[in-house]
């Protein structure tokens, strides 16, 4: 019975380096091997290891970090179309971007990160005091509703110039944050990825319903505590860097356990985090290809939008 699983692993692993080799192709230069590995190429390996692969790593690392993020929030909601920004972090990143730009005391990436912590710490206080699942993805539409229109009124208030830095952000790029942006989005997916390999077990108890789990002895708030930290600490980090991104957190659960033909997370935790890197690879070389980038948020709705009508019309939801 493991063996499906195991070989999808290895098999997902394979497409990923794959795509990733395919992007690294993809940009505004066109790439010649022969020249790359002799003396005159040094502008080519410069582009290369200075623009393209912080690039290639910052959207297979965000792509990982957001797929693991809406994993343990499906679970969390037992919604199988909720994803990261449900609990109103992208809105809570877009207000600390909006402010940064706006009072010019912070970069973009900071004043997006102390927004996604701020909109974290409401949820996680909520979460330990409310036991109800439904009251907290009630609250955290609220919040993004209040962030969405506080940062409405920054735009009204906003120079020209603000309002296009800021819309360049909200755009969402694998492309602007550097070796930086992959460093602190490695250190928070293995974060993430620590709290979720804690929580395995009760993320299936989870799925079941509250009523099991207590009935069961599980600890309902530890459990649910655990996931949101984990999503907040991924989700807020790579809002920061690369803007919001969506459709990842969603659709890459539901690949995963199409492919495993596994409900239960620890078959579907790796699987999901490398079919939400190649995503993201896929998104940003769809984004290269035109003579001007385009955002990578942009092409990943376009191909991430037809596979979630799929998965809703075609009834594939898998709990």
């Amino acid at each position: 019975m493991a063996t499906r699983p195991n070989i999808s692993v290895w098999a997902l692993l394979v497409a990923v380096l794959a795509l990733a080799v395919l992007d690294l192709a993809f940009g505004g230069v066109r790439l010649n091997l022969g020249e790359f590995f002799s003396q005159d190429g040094t502008l080519q390996r410069q582009i290369v290891f200075n623009i393209r692969l912080p690039r290639v790593l910052c959207a297979v690392l965000s792509g990982a970090a957001l797929s693991l993020a809406g994993c343990q929030m499906q679970a969390v909601f037992r919604n199988p179309l909720a994803d990261p920004h449900i609990l109103g972090l992208s809105s809570g990143s877009a207000l600390g971007a909006a402010l940064a730009i706006g009072l010019g005391a912070l970069s973009v990436a900071g004043g997006a990160f102390i927004g996604a912590c701020l909109a974290s710490v409401c949820i996680v206080a909520v979460s330990s005091r409310f036991k109800g699942v439904t009251v907290l993805l009630i609250f955290g539409v609220l919040l993004g509703f209040v962030f969405s229109a506080v940062t409405t009124l920054c735009q009204y208030f906003s120079s020209e110039e603000s309002l296009k830095l800021y819309h360049s952000w909200v755009s969402g790029s694998f492309s602007a944050s550097g070796w930086d942006g992959v460093t602190y989005i490695a250190l928070a997916l293995l974060l993430g990825l620590f709290l979720a390999l804690s929580n395995l077990k009760g993320l299936d108890i989870i799925l079941f319903g509250e009523d099991f789990a207590l009935a069961g002895g599980a600890p309902i708030g530890l459990i649910r505590i655990k996931a949101i930290l984990s999503c907040c600490i991924m989700t807020a980090v790579v809002t920061a860097f690369c803007g919001p991104i969506g459709f990842v957190g969603i659709i890459g659960p539901h690949l995963a356990r199409a492919l495993t033909g596994k409900a239960a997370h620890r078959w579907i935790v790796f699987p999901s985090i490398l079919i939400g890197g190649g995503l993201a690879l896929i998104a940003d070389a769809m984004s290269q290809v035109f003579s001007v980038p385009v955002p990578a948020g942009a092409t990943m709705a376009l191909a991430g939008v037809p596979v979630i009508m799929y998965i809703i019309l075609g009834k594939r939801l898998w709990f």
